[in-house]
């Protein structure tokens, strides 16, 4: 059984009961992750990762302190994974839903043949996209690579591999996490799909450490269009590198667990 960590705010309790609960109704226990409130940080604790140069080259409105705080908070979990050598765990924001038994995806993941970095366990308010490969797995789920990464952090596997070289790549950061995650060919670090989604995001509740807001200064329509389009072509060659790995990596029948070349090679 893998780790389960729930990220939650000291301020929060409610929220952490309803996650206990329904992992409970599965029989599962957790770890809850001490969630970074960002609008108690300090200036320099708020710039020790964030940096106001980089997100005004890449993103178009500064980040919130919620969403800084959102940020180190699965920073936290990462290290946490790291720091304890665990093959891998699932990281929880205390808004999900658990919509299906853990068991089957959890026996999927075990099972798979090959090395992976990153599993997608829900997405952004149930959202869609294209899938441009997919792996079947038993008990009618499927492994897949979406032509762009799905947005949202609400339930992601993360594995040793997966968090030690999201750690090296977000030491310093400018966009909100889940918009970091989708540049695959800056963090080198890949996702998959697990499908369909064991986990939902309860869409009636705000984020408690994303809500700090802040004024949202708009880039220039060219600016922005630009970085798009930029990020467009990235995600289109890393993706289909991506593909290309996976592919070698399930037709390989001498494949071993432990550390594999990375998916861009």
């Amino acid at each position: 059984m893998p780790s389960i960590f729930v990220i939650n705010l000291i301020s929060s309790p409610d929220r952490l009961a309803n996650s206990q609960r329904q992992l409970a109704a599965h029989g599962l226990s957790f770890e809850r992750i001490d969630a970074v409130d960002g609008a108690t940080l300090s200036q320099a604790q708020l710039n020790s990762h964030y940096s106001a140069s980089l997100n005004k080259q890449n993103y178009h409105y500064p980040l919130s302190v919620g969403q800084i705080g959102c940020y180190l908070s699965h920073r936290k979990a990462w290290q946490t994974i790291v720091e304890r050598q665990l093959d891998y765990a699932i990281v929880l924001e205390d808004d999900f839903i658990l919509e299906n038994d853990l068991s089957n995806t959890i026996k999927n993941i075990a099972q798979l043949p090959f090395d992976w970095q990153m599993i997608k366990l829900s997405a952004y308010q149930n959202r869609t996209r294209p899938i441009a490969y997919q792996v079947p797995l038993q008990h009618e789920q499927q492994l897949v690579i979406h032509k762009k990464l799905m947005t949202g952090c609400c339930a992601t596997a993360i594995s040793y591999q997966g968090a030690k070289q999201l750690l090296a790549a977000t030491d310093t950061f400018g966009r909100p996490v889940d918009c970091d995650l989708q540049h695959i060919w800056e963090t080198q670090v890949a996702g998959y799909s697990l499908l369909p989604y064991p986990f939902a995001q309860n869409c009636e509740q705000v984020s408690d450490i994303k809500s700090r807001s802040a004024v949202r200064v708009k880039k220039s329509f060219l600016t922005r269009k630009v970085q798009q389009l930029s990020s467009a072509i990235n995600n289109h060659f890393a993706t289909a590198a991506f593909i290309k790995h996976t592919k070698r990596s399930t037709l390989s029948s001498n494949n071993k667990k432990g550390a594999t070349a990375p998916f861009y090679s």
